[in-house]
This record gives C-alpha cells, sequence and structure tokens, in this order.
C-alpha cells in the first residue's frame, strides 16, 4: 500500500502545474487525501484536502489559486495549481486518512507518499 506523488517541476511566477496523488495497492476514493508542502527551513504545512465525500478545503493562501479533484478513472487525487508565486516553492507531498475526513494537522494522516518538488523562480 502506497501514495505516489508525481507532476512538480519548475514555473515562472504566474505560471500553473498539477501534481497527482496515486494509490498503488489500494484505492484513494474511500480514503481523505490532504495535500501538505514543506519549504526548505520551515514547518510542513496542509495546503488542501478532499474528503472521501468530494468535500474540499484550502488555507486562505491558496485559496482561489488551487484546486483539488478527485481523477476516478485513474484513481488519483490531483491538485491544479495555478498563478504560481515564489512563496509557493516547497516539496509537495501527499497523505491519505482512511476515516475519510480533513484535517491540516500532519499526525492526522497514516499513509504519505514521497514528496514532488515545486520550484517557482524567474
Amino acid at each position: 500500500v502506497q501514495l505516489q506523488a508525481s507532476g512538480g517541476g519548475f514555473v515562472q511566477p504566474g505560471g500553473s502545474l498539477t501534481l497527482s496523488c496515486a494509490g498503488a495497492g489500494f484505492t484513494p476514493d474511500n480514503y481523505a487525501i490532504g495535500w501538505f508542502r514543506q519549504a526548505p527551513g520551515k514547518e510542513r504545512e496542509g495546503v488542501s484536502c478532499m474528503t472521501s465525500a468530494g468535500l474540499s478545503y484550502y488555507i486562505e493562501s491558496v485559496r482561489g489559486r488551487f484546486t483539488i479533484s478527485r481523477d476516478n478513472a485513474k484513481k488519483s487525487v490531483n491538485l491544479q495549481m495555478n498563478g504560481l508565486k515564489p512563496e509557493d516553492t516547497a516539496v509537495y507531498y501527499c497523505a491519505a486518512q482512511s476515516f475519510g475526513t480533513c484535517s491540516f494537522h500532519r499526525e492526522w494522516f497514516h499513509l504519505w507518499g514521497q514528496g514532488t518538488l515545486v520550484t517557482v523562480s524567474s
């Protein structure tokens, strides 16, 4: 049972990236999936989360720019990031919680994927 995050890269300010979180050995449909990020020298912070029922949550700094969604065909949860800013630069992680409900506390999640690096710079 694993999570795999992908889609990071280098983008200029104002650009877009889509991160994907896929499950291996289980179906993410029944889990809450959270996206976290960790910038150099900073604590890991929750960015967005989607419950198993499809409710979505965002931190204030990304609301209106980021969109979390499920791709049932690919059994993944995506994070569409638009209007990227240099302060969005971080390693992004996805995490799963089998209760199906969301939290921005990392301790709530019991399954983590490896990170994918997002760099926003001119």
